[in-house]
């Protein structure tokens, strides 16, 4: 399974939309409690559920990996992973994943100076309240000390299908059993 991690508006959405166009990945569709933006689609970019479907469905095993994040849950169904699937998740669904299933994972960092996520997150619509609220989350959550993954990616002033392509090209050799490296980021 493609993992990809990131700050907000890192890019992580907009590059798995490229895979799976360009590449016919199949998206893993999580799970959020939190409120659907304009141009989300229930079921396709994420299963919107209640706070309450959620915990119910925590409480009964359903989630591989579950994680709070920006005062909402989020978490991939059991039943919906597949080693053939892109996800895009935060620093403790990667973990999750890296504890439970280490060498079934390619995972990916888009990283991306803040000042480019700030006017990305407007550009989408996000308030001024949400986004001060996601940057000194980011800034607490992605300290690059602690991030451990196979493959860093700058997302500065590139073309999207170019960093896509890119990735793609890093997952399949993975996929053909060529030695993980892990990078600290």
């Amino acid at each position: 399974m493609l993992i990809l991690v990131g700050p907000s508006a890192s890019g992580k959405t907009e590059i798995a939309n490229i895979l799976i166009k360009k590449y016919n990945m199949k998206r893993v569709v999580t799970y959020t409690t939190r409120p659907i933006r304009i141009n989300e689609t229930n079921g396709v970019s994420y299963n919107f559920v209640s706070t309450s479907q959620f915990l119910e469905m925590k409480e009964k095993d359903e989630f591989v990996e579950t994680t709070y994040y920006n005062n909402n849950y989020y978490g991939t169904r059991k039943k919906d992973v597949s080693f053939e699937k892109i996800v895009v998740l935060d620093l403790n669904g990667l973990q999750s994943f890296i504890d439970k299933m280490p060498d079934e994972i390619y995972s990916v960092y888009l990283d991306t100076i803040e000042e480019t996520r700030i006017l990305r997150m407007a550009n989408r619509g996000d308030t001024r309240e949400q986004i001060e609220k996601r940057i000194a989350n980011d800034r607490k959550v992605f300290v690059k000390d602690n991030i451990n993954v196979d493959y860093l990616i700058i997302n500065e002033n590139t073309d999207l299908n170019d960093l896509a392509d890119d990735i793609y090209q890093k997952y399949l050799s993975s996929k053909k059993g060529s030695q993980k490296v892990k990078n600290v980021v």
